[in-house]
């Protein structure tokens, strides 16, 4: 087991990280910058993969419980930067791209350089404050923050986009960014292999349009059944755009097209 690296938070993506990387996971709770540096010393990583985050059942819980939003999402992070930089630790922390307003009629994919404006969430408020901070130490210091975008897994989980599309039976008809889950580990890997350092969108080249998606589902599930909606009936709050990986692949990372993966993870997820 590797143990010069640990991962802090036992949820989706952690546990994800874990099976792929083979190292240390806590799930110790941290309210304090006591707390951070005591999990430092008792643990001596070299490399702090921050996984700790709330969102609830879906983003909206956040809006319910702002206190547990702001320590997990905001207070964590920066108590553990401060905790990293005094002990010469590495910190990478996983972020979210969902933190910006995006015309399709306009935009350009969004750089890492782009200013965060997407305020009407509190969960992207929240990712909006720690990374606005973590960003700045990370001109001096060895802290790397990996953005998600939309997780798509080649397994069941219900945080992956598949299952919660299976499960919806429906889908909106609007290109967006995804994550493919083992093409993020893999990207994780070299960018800490190779030090890096500040902010990086993971994300697949070119969008994915839902039901390209539900059409290869149901190529191997002929029985599946799904509508496309109108995303403005939902009338629900919620961020859709896409990112630049220009920045990743400038750094000698090969990204997938889209196109390359759906059928791969489609043929792996139907396993399970």
């Amino acid at each position: 087991m590797n143990k010069e690296t640990v991962i802090l938070g036992k949820g989706y993506i952690g546990q994800r990280l874990q099976e792929e990387l083979n190292c240390v996971i806590s799930d110790e709770k941290i309210s304090s910058f006591k707390d951070a540096e005591a999990l430092i010393n008792k643990l001596k990583p070299k490399i702090l993969i921050n996984c700790i985050g709330f969102i609830g059942r879906s983003v909206d819980d956040c809006e319910l419980d702002k206190d547990k939003t702001l320590l997990a999402n905001v207070f964590v992070p920066v108590m553990l930067a401060e905790a990293a930089l005094r002990n010469n630790v590495r910190l990478v922390h996983i972020s979210s791209g969902c933190i910006y307003h995006y015309d399709y009629a306009k935009d350009k994919p969004i750089t890492e350089t782009r200013e965060p404006d997407f305020f009407e969430l509190f969960y992207s408020r929240s990712k909006i404050y720690s990374e606005d901070i973590l960003r700045v130490l990370s001109k001096k210091y060895p802290i790397l923050i990996a953005r998600i975008r939309v997780p798509l897994d080649n397994r069941p989980h219900p945080r992956n986009i598949l299952t919660k599309l299976i499960n919806y039976k429906k889908a909106i008809d609007i290109p967006n960014s995804v994550t493919y889950i083992p093409d993020f580990v893999r990207a994780l890997k070299h960018l800490i292999k190779i030090k890096a350092t500040g902010i990086y969108n993971i994300a697949l080249k070119g969008p994915l349009v839902y039901p390209e998606l539900m059409r290869v589902y149901k190529k191997y599930v002929p029985d599946f059944q799904y509508e496309i909606i109108d995303y403005n009936k939902l009338k629900m709050v919620r961020t859709n755009l896409v990112l630049s990986i220009k920045k990743l692949e400038s750094t000698g990372f090969k990204v997938r097209n889209i196109h390359e993966v759906l059928e791969e993870c489609i043929q792996d997820y139907i396993k399970y």
